[in-house]
């Protein structure tokens, strides 16, 4: 057991406060996220950065979701802004070997985007895999609706994140694809069969299961657990992603305040930690309920706390991609698909 409490947390702007500092020196989170509302400069999210981690006295992670596309929290002109990974697809279903290349890109560029503001881990990549239709709440996030070119392209984003110097975290685990609900708004069910799932949606994540880091999602698989989403379910934990997929590294949840899970956010932080996740991850920065969640969830230890510790030694080194080549590389690339 160590005094590091199994949680990442958020902070409610583009610099702590003198509150925000005394509560993350007592409550020791494992890592901290950054959202938009944190982000104003470069200099300033560099300065937030290495605030966050004096606050707690370690290089702790820094996370943030920069998928490329929409979902992405920094933004031009402090970066460049990158594809959404259903038009990665796209140039995978042109030329395979250029959608890889493009693929691993987009990932070498983000990491050295996020690694010079001091950020170690992204959010990324989805393989999250949506109906044949292409329909759903993750279509344009989703590298698309086959199994070996999601894992592909997935997998060469992660090599191009760690290339970078980044830690990727693949979502969302065991598959949020099916679930056509917004799980921050609603909470989705998803009623194929378990034979289904195997088939189809599991395939990805048990191809990149080698990863450190993955992000469940705040879904219902009847087939698994008809009363519980992934997230809160031991069934769905440890008989799935554990057993099944064979996911053996840090499993985090997704983010506590999202309007899938029930009941308040301490009773969700226990609900997280007691199926079995080893980190619960709280986003908004309300400096109350992370006073909440801190007194739910507990310290690292056993299991857990031998994965974060295999994340923090994994830490890459970038290498020395020629950037403003592989730039230009991947605007040659995506002027295949768009023509």
């Amino acid at each position: 057991m160590t005094d590091v409490n199994a949680m990442i947390l958020g902070c409610a702007g583009p610099e702590l406060s003198a509150e925000e500092v005394s509560f993350f020196q007592e409550a020791q989170p494992w890592g901290f996220i950054l959202f938009g509302r944190n982000i104003e400069t470069s200099e300033q999210v560099r300065r937030l950065v290495s605030d966050l981690r004096a606050s707690v006295g370690r290089k702790a992670p820094v996370f943030i979701d920069q998928e490329g596309g929409t979902v992405r929290r920094l933004r031009p002109p402090m970066v460049a802004d990158y594809p959404a990974a259903s038009r990665i697809a796209g140039l995978y279903r042109l030329d395979r070997q250029a959608g890889v290349e493009a693929a691993w890109a987009c990932g070498r560029l983000i990491a050295a985007d996020l690694l010079a503001l001091g950020i170690n881990c992204n959010c990324a990549p989805v393989l999250d895999m949506p109906p044949a239709t292409g329909s759903g709440f993750m279509a344009d996030r989703s590298y698309g609706t086959d199994v070996a070119q999601v894992a592909a392209l997935a997998g060469a984003m992660a090599r191009g994140l760690e290339a970078g110097g980044v830690l990727p975290v693949i979502k969302h685990i065991p598959g949020h694809g099916r679930g056509l609900a917004d799980s921050h708004k609603e909470l989705p069910r998803v009623s194929a069969s378990l034979d289904t799932l195997r088939s189809s949606d599991f395939l990805p994540f048990k191809a990149l299961s080698a990863a450190l880091m993955a992000m469940t999602c705040h879904v219902v698989f009847e087939a698994i657990d008809p009363e519980n989403p992934a997230t809160t379910s031991k069934r769905a934990i440890e008989d799935i992603i554990r057993d099944e997929i064979g996911f053996d590294g840090l499993l985090i949840s997704d983010d506590l305040s999202m309007n899938a899970l029930s009941g308040d956010i301490a009773t969700r932080a226990l609900a997280v930690a007691s199926a079995g996740v080893d980190i619960v991850l709280h986003c908004n920065g309300d400096l109350a309920e992370m006073s909440a969640v801190a007194e739910r969830v507990p310290r690292l230890q056993g299991r857990a706390y031998q994965r974060s510790e295999a994340v923090l030694k994994a830490e890459p080194v970038a290498d020395d991609t020629d950037l403003e080549a592989l730039r230009a590389h991947l605007n040659r690339l995506l002027t295949m698909e768009s023509g």
